[in-house]
């Protein structure tokens, strides 16, 4: 096992590092302190070619100065809707340095999610790119960003310096926000767990950068902690373990269940001796699929539990305590009514009071689970709402529901997840299925639609009339055929 290491900057004195007020806002020092030190030589990013911590510097001096033309300033407040690439990395840190307020929107959301969401954040700012065209699938993306002012754009009202949106589990989106202290908080985190990539190690990332584990867990320990940042060209499995290839330095996997599948088909993989590990992200990984990764690959697969609103909360990243994780350092939580709750100083959520999400210092995670009185670790047993992962990727099934059921044509709809996630709607007309596909294509990103979808004639209910939401039901009324009428006696 690694032994826990400080950075550099660990040893100032709290939230007076990097430019970090009492309250958690900033002043735009806090990137080059925290995220942007260290030896200009060294590479800090590998996309099609190594980035140095100088190229980085350059390069985002170069897009604040776009930024500034665009109207941005201190206060203000920046959206980015762009793919996987040193454009996102350098615009993000760029809004950042500038002491403005950045929201970070997932390039595969339709244009209609884009916009509503758009109309949510108020953004001053907006930096987009072209489209991702067609093709295989890529690690990160060649991106020429454009950054433009949005009319009625409000500066920041909070101390925030990263906006996201959650699923929309409960009805709209939520917005999350979290400070730069926080940030630097659980990048100090990170820096004390066993296990975590250090100093002239090497991460291969296949998660998000505008996700939470590959953002905090990939892109910003890594520039804080010294860690060589790599992505695949290819996103399958040959182009993953050819980035493995690429580098000599003991090298982290980081992705999410979807991704160790991917890896444990490989039927025969090369020898690479500096791949240490894997760590993955969101759901529990089934054991067959564990022991297929852990057999195949010959390294430890570990985990981590965490949520946007907080970061990382728990781990196990040697795989020693497996299906329980242990609290990273400084995370509290306990279990209240089979729930688990997380420790927090204020509401991560805003313009949203709620107090059955956050209420006394307590964030109420909407995950079942227990913790252990004797060893503190926590065992996570499911969500407790209706948030599935489709490829690694979150989907809200009411989010889809509702979106379903608002179409023009639907009269009713159920939305479900079996082996995919399945819709049974009853349409106004039998000639409106194209329609009513055409509609959930503009307002869905393609991951979060229904892979089947089932017109049925009425949808089961219970007795009080309620939608009944058992698969092997819903299946059940999809195929019911009417009985064909008895055989006709011979005539005469």
């Amino acid at each position: 096992m690694k032994a826990a290491s400080t950075t550099p900057w660990e040893g100032r004195e709290g939230r007076e590092a990097g430019g970090l007020a009492g309250d958690g806002s900033w002043d735009g020092s806090w990137v080059d302190d925290v995220l942007l030190a260290g030896p200009g030589a060294d590479t800090c990013l590998v996309f099609d070619a190594p980035v140095t911590r100088n190229e980085l510097r350059r390069l985002v001096r170069e897009r604040q100065a776009e930024l500034a033309a665009a109207g941005l300033r201190a206060g203000g407040t920046a959206a980015l809707s762009l793919a996987p690439s040193l454009a996102l990395v350098a615009d993000l840190l760029a809004g950042w340095r500038s002491g403005a307020q950045v929201a970070l929107l997932d390039h595969r959301l339709t244009p209609y999610e884009t916009g509503r969401a758009l109309e949510r954040l108020a953004a001053q700012v907006v930096v987009t790119a072209e489209p991702v065209g067609p093709g295989p699938a890529r690690g990160y993306h060649d991106q020429h960003p454009v950054a433009r002012p949005r009319p009625g754009g409000l500066p920041t009202r909070t101390p925030h310096a990263l906006v996201q949106l959650s699923s929309g589990s409960t009805g709209p989106a939520k917005i999350i926000g979290r400070t730069a202290a926080d940030l630097v908080a659980e990048i100090g985190r990170y820096a004390r767990i066993d296990g975590v990539p250090r100093a002239g190690e090497r991460i291969v990332s296949m998660a998000s950068m505008v996700h939470v584990l590959g953002l905090v867990g990939g892109l910003l320990h890594s520039l804080a902690a010294g860690v060589r940042l790599a992505f695949p060209a290819r996103a399958g499995a040959e182009g993953i373990l050819a980035t493995v290839a690429a580098g000599p330095e003991p090298t982290t996997l980081l992705g999410v269940p979807f991704h160790i599948e991917l890896l444990s088909w490989v039927a025969q993989p090369p020898r690479l001796p500096q791949l240490t590990g894997m760590t993955t992200g969101g759901e529990l990984v089934r054991a067959r699929v564990h022991e297929a990764f852990t057999d195949r690959y010959g390294v430890r697969l570990g985990s981590m539990y965490g949520m946007t609103e907080v970061g990382v909360i728990a781990t196990d990243l040697f795989g020693e305590h497996r299906p329980e994780v242990t609290p990273a350092p400084g995370i509290a939580v306990r279990e209240a009514g089979g729930e688990l709750l997380i420790a927090t100083e204020r509401s991560p959520y805003i313009g949203f009071d709620d107090p059955a999400r956050w209420s006394d210092g307590w964030l109420h995670t909407r995950d079942g689970g227990s913790v252990d009185p004797g060893t503190g670790r926590v065992r996570v047993l499911g969500r407790l709402d209706s948030q599935v992962s489709v490829g690694g990727l979150k989907v809200d099934l009411t989010e889809v529901e509702h979106t379903l059921a608002e179409l023009p044509d639907v009269s009713a709809a159920v939305v479900v997840f079996g082996s995919s996630v399945e819709a049974y709607a009853v349409l106004h007309a039998p000639d409106a299925r194209a329609r009513v596909e055409a509609g959930l294509a503009e307002r869905l990103a393609p991951y979060k639609r229904p892979r089947l979808l089932h017109v049925v004639d009425e949808l089961p209910r219970t007795a009080t009339g309620k939608l009944v939401r058992d698969l092997a039901v819903l299946r059940a009324a999809a195929t019911a055929t009417p009985a064909p009428p008895p055989d006709r006696p011979p005539a005469g």
